[in-house]
């Protein structure tokens, strides 16, 4: 008898940029929904470094690990993925006040644009970024 197969997780991690109760979300090339700036930790980062590289990548912007503080980890089923594919989600939202407050984020050569959405934009992102915006309601950040 064998064991029930234990689905894949893919770990990711995300940054949470929250102005005027929006969050900072890009919609990546080709793709029709939208995202948090994140990615894949490479082998030799930790999961905070990962969302630096990738907020930089991304949207231009340059964060230390100073400017972060951890919000939690979001696990739901990985948007374009093979059925059963998990991704488990580190979120690290930006302190409010710190030098990014004055910073504008733009759209880089990966992703086709950035914007400022609440949870009324939740029919445009895959369940993680759903379950994301539900936390931020809950956490009175975002509209």
């Amino acid at each position: 008898m064998s064991l029930p197969a234990v689905p894949p997780t893919l770990r990711v991690s995300a940054l949470l940029l929250v102005r005027d109760r929006r969050v900072l979300m890009v919609r990546a090339r080709g793709r029709d929904v939208l995202y948090l700036p994140g990615g894949k930790a490479e082998p030799h980062e930790t999961d905070v470094q990962a969302a630096i590289r990738e907020a930089r990548e991304e949207t231009g912007l340059r964060l230390t690990e100073a400017d972060l503080e951890p919000f939690g980890t979001v696990t739901e089923d990985a948007h374009g993925q093979g059925e059963g594919t998990l991704v488990a989600m580190a979120l690290f939202r930006v302190r409010p006040g710190g030098a990014t407050d004055a910073a504008s984020p733009v759209a880089s050569a990966e992703v086709d644009e950035v914007e400022w959405v609440t949870s009324a934009d939740a029919d445009r992102c895959p369940p993680a970024g759903v379950e994301t915006l539900r936390r931020l309601v809950a956490a009175g950040l975002v509209d």
